[in-house]
């Protein structure tokens, strides 16, 4: 199936929603087809930047095992937009309270508000500054043992620690492959504990600094070291940095927690953040949130606003009912 290329832009300025999405990814999409089926006034603003986009194929997604995460977006658009939704190519830059919701601004000064407003803007993986890795993102490099574990099975595998924490890594990827290699030095240090446990589980140590990329044509090969040898391997599993892409959240105030993966935007359990009427879901509120989990969490906050509306018209409803029964 074809990627979308609708490059349609709706025309924004000013416009009143019911509910702004920044981001249209996985949970951002998932959101806004529960929100325009609820017939919502409903508008994704989306950058056509998912963060997978970089790999071929997703895997552990049911029903979607192996397809590409492009084509799984263009699918979203296209659903949302059956459903009266709006999804427009634009970027927010500024957020800001205002009477009855928020006001957005976008990379091209258009202005709208809405009585919601749901972040899903995601993060940005920042890879280790070794030559060649980036051009490898997505196919010979990857991060994700469970989203590309499978694959790997049996074959060659180096983990590119980036922290002693990351050792985790190689004890997950153990169950699909006996040939594993851990590199160290961009890690600050393994505690030789760790190393012992590495050894005793047949994962290989190799502290010498990586360079390098080696590749055959587009295929990864091998990994480049600073004494000029070349260690052999078929897939890199490294520890990118996460960039919360969350300027948007910040200048609301959102307040944030300490978690595994670092200071992240806080939530409650349906994507509530600390300022009233904004949501954030995806890897905006979860940094390991996979594509499952994603949609999961665009569909709980998409349904949690469209409650929390439904109860607001009810008790409006209900004291025009109480008024109109005084009167009479």
């Amino acid at each position: 199936m074809p990627h979308d290329i609708d490059t349609f832009t709706p025309v924004l300025d000013r416009e009143h929603w019911d509910v702004i999405i920044l981001g249209g990814g996985a949970a951002g999409l998932s959101a806004a087809l529960i929100l325009a089926r609820a017939r919502r006034r409903v508008v994704v603003l989306d950058t056509r930047q998912p963060r997978n986009r970089f790999a071929p194929h997703m895997h552990g997604v049911l029903s979607r095992d192996g397809y590409s995460p492009l084509d799984l977006v263009a699918d979203g658009r296209r659903e949302v937009r059956a459903a009266d939704g709006v999804i427009a190519d634009a970027r927010a830059v500024e957020a800001r309270t205002i009477d009855g919701g928020f006001e957005i601004v976008t990379d091209d000064g258009t202005r709208l508000t809405g009585r919601r407003l749901l972040v899903t803007t995601g993060v940005r993986d920042t890879l280790p500054d070794i030559p060649g890795l980036a051009d490898q993102w997505g196919r010979g490099v990857v991060a994700c043992p469970y989203c590309d574990g499978y694959e790997a099975s049996g074959r060659a595998i180096g983990v590119l620690l980036g922290s002693a924490a990351g050792a985790h890594k190689a004890h997950m990827l153990r169950s699909y492959s006996a040939d594993i290699t851990v590199f160290t030095a961009l890690a600050d240090s393994l505690p030789e504990p760790e190393r012992r446990v590495l050894a005793q589980r047949g994962i290989r140590i190799d502290d010498r600094p990586v360079t390098g990329v080696e590749t055959d044509g587009d295929r990864l090969t091998g990994l480049r070291l600073a004494d000029g040898a070349i260690a052999a391997v078929d897939v890199v599993f490294a520890e990118p940095t996460m960039v919360a892409l969350d300027d948007v959240l910040q200048q609301l105030g959102a307040e944030r927690a300490e978690g595994p993966m670092g200071s992240w935007t806080a939530v409650d359990a349906f994507g509530r953040t600390s300022v009233p009427g904004v949501w954030a879901a995806g890897t905006s509120a979860n940094p390991g949130a996979l594509v499952p989990i994603a949609m999961g969490t665009g569909a709980t906050a998409g349904l949690t606003i469209n409650g929390e509306m439904v109860a607001e018209e009810v008790a409006a409803a209900a004291v025009e009912a109480g008024q109109d029964g005084a009167a009479a």
